[in-house]
């Protein structure tokens, strides 16, 4: 994958919120869209759907297991709920699926973002 649009009221806000979140950076915009770098060659491209409703969508990020206390810090500085379960049942648990851990969590368009540190076993 090169990349994906992710749908925002405010492209601006909605980058900011996950680069902060998941210490990435904010690339510069191209055209109507502001790119996320993930660090791989991904790019999430925010781009501003003001006048329609936006869908949420679901968007999981493998992140090195050092990095998670850290994150999920920010997000309680920040007075963002996460989750242990996708349904957003289980407020201010984490999960320990695979043998990692993880946490879901809405960005701010409803989007559920799920950070990660093992991937999931297929069968």
């Amino acid at each position: 994958m090169n990349h994906t649009a992710v749908y925002a009221r405010d492209r601006q806000l909605s980058a900011e919120f996950l680069a902060v979140m998941l210490a990435l950076k904010i690339g510069a915009p191209f055209g109507p869209f502001l790119p996320v770098d993930l660090g791989n060659g991904v790019t999430l491209d925010h781009y501003e759907k003001r006048d329609e409703p936006i869908q949420s969508q679901h968007y999981a990020f493998l992140v090195p297991d050092e990095q998670f206390d850290n994150m999920i810090a920010r997000l309680e500085a920040v007075g963002v709920t996460y989750y242990a379960d996708p349904s957003h049942t289980e407020p201010g648990h984490i999960n320990r699926l695979f043998g990692g851990r993880g946490a879901y969590f809405d960005d701010p368009n409803g989007h559920n973002m799920e950070i990660m540190t093992r991937p999931y076993v297929r069968p």
